[in-house]
C-alpha cells in the first residue's frame, strides 16, 4: 500500500533517515560536480565537497523533521544571509534545483515524495535566489551612487 508523504517526521524517515539523507546530499554533489552545465554552482562551493556534503546533509534532517543535528553542531542558520554575498540568479538557482531533482531521482523512495521534497526544497530555494538578486541590486545601486 502506498503511504503519503504528510508533514512532521514522514518525509524525513520516508526517506531513510540520517543516512537516507546522507544519500540524497552525496548524490547532490555527485551530480553537481559531474553535470558540465552545473559547474557556475559546483564554482560557488569549496574545492572540498566533505564538509559541504556533511553539513548538507545535517541541516536536512532538522529540516525535514528529523533530529536537528545541524543546529547542534554549528547553531541556527539563516539560508539567506548564509548564501547573500553569492551571485545567485534564476538559472543558478534552476540548476541548483536540477541537480536536486536528478539527485531524488536516483534515490529509492516513491515518486510522491520525489515530488514533495522538491516541492519543498523550491521554497528556500526562492528566498534565496531573492535575497541575492536583492543584494546584488542594492550593491550596484550603491556603486552607482558613489560615481556620481
Amino acid at each position: 500500500m502506498e503511504r503519503k508523504v504528510g508533514c512532521g517526521k514522514d518525509a524525513f524517515n520516508m526517506l531513510g533517515g540520517v543516512e537516507g539523507v546522507r544519500a540524497l546530499a552525496n548524490c547532490f554533489y555527485d551530480i553537481m560536480d559531474n553535470l558540465p552545465e552545473a559547474q557556475k554552482i559546483r564554482a560557488m562551493h569549496p574545492k572540498n565537497l566533505g564538509p559541504t556534503r556533511e553539513n548538507l546533509t545535517l541541516f536536512i534532517c532538522g529540516w525535514l523533521g528529523g533530529p536537528s543535528l545541524y543546529k547542534e553542531k554549528h547553531g541556527s542558520i539563516n539560508l539567506t544571509s548564509h548564501h547573500a554575498l553569492l551571485p545567485i540568479n534564476i538559472a543558478e538557482k534552476e540548476m541548483w534545483l536540477t541537480c536536486m531533482e536528478q539527485a531524488l531521482d536516483k534515490q529509492p523512495i516513491e515518486n510522491d515524495l520525489k515530488i514533495f521534497l522538491l516541492k519543498r526544497f523550491r521554497v528556500p530555494a526562492e528566498k534565496i535566489c531573492a535575497w541575492c538578486q536583492k543584494q546584488i541590486l542594492q550593491s550596484a545601486h550603491l556603486g552607482s551612487r558613489i560615481q556620481l
